[in-house]
């Protein structure tokens, strides 16, 4: 009893959660999908162990539940736990109010989070400098050199403009971050994957107009959990910046906002640009949150996965003002979904490795894989799909046998070739049917006439960038602001795709999003 008082005497904390009872309500999908991101985050914190006493309010008042109620919340709690390869370890009971008061202890035997942050913001804002500087914890020298971690490409270096999507890791471990000497190294960062209690992997998008497909790509094609827009003090909030602030918000994914270049102007140039981010978050229904200090990383990062807070960081890679700020709330983020069905993956790149073969890397959607396992490849022009061997796993460099939902991978395969494969096709264990049409519920951003049957945007919907022709309107014509449905066709190939999915749509200037409502054989 004494146990159970000094709990409730100290509170809830990270790793501490109070629960009056659960019930079949908290095993519906989306319910269930985030009571599963707070238990892994809980045990994270816990550094293995989670805490649950059960019979409680969330204000501490030790209440007290039936024998049934206490017997079915156990349930729902073990079903959670089992969700993200956790189990309940412990059970103590106590009679209080003529009811019972529960502590439940939930753990891993390794806790690894892996949380997925996408940058987007204007060309030459400092999104690759700013990764750069997390990354290696090393300052920068005023003219972006360690932007060269992520720009890796002879053109990207020579021009300084990121061309192509760019991949970086920052790990955690007892709380800290784990700097890297020299993050081009592969050997140093597979070794900071293994020796990591959390993993954060950047997914740095291009700033540059020319290249917004690829952009898109980044933050529609990899499964992202947060975005992180870059904000230039010198320059302020540019036409690029609310496009990019759009398409996040359009994919509903909670966006951090970095303030780079503080050190280039004054406090006041600082507060107009805070002012001016604060009005642009307004106009679309988001509330800014400046955070100052570590503790406001705390708060903020409980809230911020289910919320419409924007936290605003104040950073300077020449001083690495504002740097420990953003690791504490990167380190309290916690994963926002887990879908453990079947095996899913989008292909976004291929390659041909010596020695190897052929590789593809993506993101995995869904399920798990393991090295050694059979899949399925495709859909191949004809609409075919094509059993394939995974040979091996690697992320970040780092061999794995098993990887799952949410973590960026390459898996070497034998069965097809490179020239056979191409960027939006999928792996999946269980045979799936390619689609060529489907119907879907459209907004229009911007367009300068009229859009019309026979429209053909390019459709960005996750690591497919394909024309899609306007076979169908529900109205005569659609006008920017105006939302309906149209279905849709592929013109050059069929590709997997089901209902709920988000795309993006352009054409020049021309933009759009939607969702499938209805895959039409």
């Amino acid at each position: 009893m004494e146990r159970i008082l000094e709990i409730v005497k100290d509170g809830e904390k990270e790793n501490i959660e109070f629960k009056e009872f659960l019930t079949d309500y908290h095993l519906r999908d989306d319910r269930f999908q985030t009571l599963a991101c707070q238990m892994n985050h809980r045990i994270l914190m816990g550094r293995g162990k989670a805490v649950y006493v059960v019979g409680i309010s969330d204000s501490g008042e030790l209440k007290g539940i039936t024998h049934e109620r206490f017997n079915k919340t156990l349930q729902i709690l073990k079903k959670i736990a089992s969700e993200i390869d956790a189990e309940v370890r412990s059970v103590e009971k106590y009679k209080i109010n003529g009811g019972i008061v529960g502590i439940v202890e939930i753990s891993k035997t390794r806790p690894k989070e892996h949380i997925i942050v996408g940058t987007a913001g204007h060309v030459d804002h400092g999104k690759s400098t700013l990764v750069g500087c997390l990354i290696s914890g090393n300052p920068d020298d005023g003219s972006g050199a360690t932007s060269i971690y992520l720009d890796t490409l002879k053109h990207e270096i020579e021009r300084g403009l990121s061309a192509d999507l760019s991949y970086a890791v920052l790990s955690f471990q007892n709380e800290g971050a784990i700097k890297m000497k020299n993050p081009l190294n592969k050997n140093e960062r597979a070794l900071m994957v293994e020796k990591a209690d959390k993993i954060v992997s950047f997914i740095d998008t291009v700033g540059h107009e020319p290249w917004l497909r690829t952009t898109i790509r980044g933050l529609l094609g990899q499964k992202i959990d947060y975005g992180l827009l870059v904000v230039a003090a010198n320059d302020g909030v540019m036409r690029t910046t609310k496009e990019h602030l759009g398409i996040l918000i359009a994919m509903d994914l909670p966006v951090i906002i970095a303030i780079t270049k503080a050190d280039m102007v004054g406090e006041e140039r600082v507060e107009e640009v805070i002012n001016e981010i604060s009005k642009t978050l307004r106009s679309v229904g988001r509330i800014p949150y400046l955070v100052k200090e570590k503790e406001d990383a705390r708060r903020v990062a409980r809230i911020l996965s289910r919320d419409i807070i924007v936290p605003i960081i104040e950073t300077s890679a020449i001083t690495l003002k504002g740097y420990d700020i953003l690791e504490e709330l990167l380190y309290r983020l916690p994963k926002r979904s887990f879908h453990r069905g079947d095996f899913l993956m989008y292909i976004d790149r291929i390659y041909r490795v010596s020695g190897v073969g052929t590789v593809v890397s993506g993101t995995i959607k869904s399920g798990e894989i393991r090295a050694g396992e059979e899949v399925y490849i495709g859909p191949f022009h004809d609409g075919s799909f094509r059993k394939v061997r995974v040979q091996s796993i690697e992320m970040h460099y780092y061999r794995i046998e098993r990887a799952c939902d949410g973590d960026i991978v390459g898996l070497a395969i034998k069965g097809a070739r490179f020239d056979e494969l191409r960027r939006g096709m999928v792996l999946t264990k269980k045979e799936i049917h390619p689609v060529y049409e489907f119907l879907a519920e459209v907004y229009i951003f911007n367009h300068p006439t009229r859009i019309k049957r026979g429209y053909e945007p390019v459709l960005h919907l996750e690591t497919i960038s394909e024309t899609v022709v306007f076979e169908d309107i529900e109205k005569e014509y659609m006008m920017a602001g105006e939302r309906g449905k149209v279905r849709m066709k592929f013109k050059y190939h069929p590709y997997y795709i089901c209902k709920g999915q988000k795309f993006i749509f352009r054409e020049g200037k021309s933009k759009g999003m939607g969702e499938v409502v209805k895959v039409l054989d």
